[in-house]
């Protein structure tokens, strides 16, 4: 398999950032205010997804999951009418206290790689290394954070996951 070029911006998004294991307390949290929030806008929303990175020097597979930071994110089809999102909010609070985390961003990720992974997650460093090879191979190297766009519930037994790396190409040694 090899990965895809593709270009991807602006989208409007509902975005929720934490630290934290994916699937621990915190990241639960996040991802049921922002469900809670986009059900109560009612304007629909695009899978779940992550942006992910540490701010260590090791690699990052290499870093203790709890120190994983990371944006989710739920895309919406169009940038909610001024003063909805805090009227959603204010809707929502008292079923999800953590909306307050909740805000509206604006995501243009430019030039990109994807690959879609399919199988557990902890089989994407698999699927991550075939798109590093890529990049070395063509020049480029990473340009933001890892995105991973869920395609499946997270309980599904056979998961399938894009994942996408935004990318630039490498500074030209003479």
């Amino acid at each position: 398999m090899t990965p895809a070029r593709t270009t991807h911006g602006p989208v409007t998004c509902l975005s929720v950032t934490g630290i934290g294991a994916p699937g621990g307390h915190e990241h639960r949290t996040a991802t049921a205010a922002l469900f809670t929030l986009a059900a109560t806008l009612g304007t629909g929303h695009g899978p779940l997804q992550g942006q992910w990175w540490v701010e260590d020097d090791r690699p990052p597979l290499t870093v203790p999951r709890d120190q994983w930071r990371w944006h989710l994110l739920l895309t919406l089809p169009a940038t909610p009418e001024p003063g909805a999102l805090e009227h959603a909010r204010e809707t929502a609070r008292p079923a999800q206290a953590a909306v307050d985390r909740v805000r509206q961003a604006t995501l243009t990720e430019g030039d990109c790689l994807e690959m879609l992974h399919e199988g557990p997650y902890s089989d994407e460093p698999r699927t991550l290394a075939l798109m590093d090879a890529y990049m070395s191979e063509h020049g480029l190297l990473g340009n933001g954070p890892h995105h991973e766009i869920y395609l499946t519930p997270p309980d599904d037994p056979h998961p399938r996951t894009l994942l996408r790396q935004p990318v630039r190409p490498a500074p030209q040694h003479p």
